[in-house]
């Protein structure tokens, strides 16, 4: 069992930057592979980012490239998304996400994942 704790969500004008994190406990954090993904009102929740167990492997949705940055601290059982020029339609509940294979994170069936924080980005 993978228990995950998003936090960092917030209100922010358009172009600010927000930092979440995800904080993991239960087995064995570094073994597994993470990822971001998010869903707005009335849609479906879509991949933002992942990231390997080793840290060495990132991967982002054409969306966000640029802009959102994820990293992880396996001292500290701690995923990051670190994300710059913010824009409205960024606006979702973000949910961490966590599985052994990075291809079933990407894939949106990680069986891990957190209860999501809010990002809402005014214009």
């Amino acid at each position: 069992q993978v228990q995950l704790v998003e936090s960092g969500g917030g209100l922010v004008q358009a172009g600010g930057s927000l930092r979440l994190s995800c904080a993991a406990s239960g087995r064995t954090f570094s073994n597994t592979a993470m990822g971001w993904f998010r869903q707005a009102p009335g849609k479906e929740r879509d991949f933002v980012a992942s990231i390997s167990w080793s840290g060495a492997g990132t991967n982002y949705a054409d969306s966000v490239k640029g802009r959102f940055t994820i990293s992880r601290d396996n001292a500290k059982k701690t995923v990051y998304l670190q994300m710059n020029s913010l824009k409205p339609e960024d606006t979702s509940v973000y949910y961490c996400a966590a599985d052994l294979s990075i291809r079933t994170v990407e894939a949106g069936t990680s069986r891990y994942w957190g209860q999501g924080t809010q990002v809402t980005v005014s214009s």
